[in-house]
């Protein structure tokens, strides 16, 4: 072995695997930590939650009306050749409450969300802005990042739930056109449809995937790489690892939910 090569245990890809993993849960750990020792950064919490939830509403609008809308008149011709189009409401209730809405509002949060902050922490880590920070006596991990997971943790399932209401509204206009159901008849028919269990497992959902975009972008933004190419690969990074993770809570979580189900 040359001088200085380094030495792998179970070969670089288990070993590097096994590095980030373990820097992953340290970094979750100390979030858990830092979240509950005083002092909370309830002004930043406000500012982020402003962030990301005021400024996704227009995106989170145009596209829960238009999730609504297509998805009815894509189901309404398979219900028809059954004669079951008055199954509509609740079919629609159902599909956009358990599954649409927090998972395309999750989608849309890491992209939008989860590369903007993946971007912004990486960019003050590559010009040392968080390492003046520390050197001038104030926690940058509290201020960055716990307030960011906060917020993401928060705002998300409060996005889910306003994109689910706007889903409903614009399969509403749809059913009103075609069918001319009243409003109180749609939303009477899709509620009773649901369960108490689908709109907990919902929201619960909802603050997972929003955990994990804060934890995701944080992540990968404030342990960037120097450099300006470190910014783009901690941007990029937090998208593409919170979206397929957001997919595999979404399978484990839909199979926990259906178990509890009577």
């Amino acid at each position: 072995m040359e001088p200085g090569q380094r030495t792998y245990l179970f070969g670089k890809f288990v070993d590097d695997f096994f590095s980030i993993f373990y820097r992953v849960i340290f970094f979750i750990f100390r979030f858990f930590r830092q979240l509950f020792n005083p002092p909370f950064e309830i002004r930043e919490i406000g500012h982020q939650c402003y962030e990301i939830g005021c400024k996704s509403l227009a995106l989170i609008s145009l596209t829960g009306f238009i999730m609504g809308v297509v998805f009815t008149k894509q189901s309404r011709p398979s219900l028809a050749e059954f004669g079951a189009t008055s199954w509509l409401p609740g079919l629609i209730a159902i599909a956009i409450v358990r599954a649409l809405a927090p998972l395309i509002t999750a989608l849309i949060a890491a992209g939008k969300i989860g590369s903007n902050i993946g971007a912004e922490l990486g960019s003050m880590r590559v010009t040392e802005q968080i390492d003046a920070m520390e050197v001038s006596a104030t926690n940058p991990f509290k201020f960055l990042v716990v307030s960011r997971v906060v917020a993401t943790s928060l705002m998300t399932p409060l996005l889910a739930a306003y994109m689910g209401f706007i889903g409903l509204m614009g399969a509403y206009l749809n059913v009103h056109q075609n069918e001319n159901t009243s409003f109180a008849a749609f939303f009477q028919h899709g509620f009773t449809s649901l369960g108490f269990i689908d709109i907990v497992a919902s929201l619960f959902k909802s603050v997972v995937y929003g955990f994990t975009i804060g934890i995701v972008g944080c992540y990968q933004g404030y342990t960037a790489e120097k450099g300006t190419r470190g910014v783009g690969k901690a941007a990029n990074a937090a998208v593409v690892i919170s979206m397929f993770l957001i997919f595999i809570e979404e399978m484990i979580i839909v199979q926990l939910v259906n178990m509890m189900r009577p």
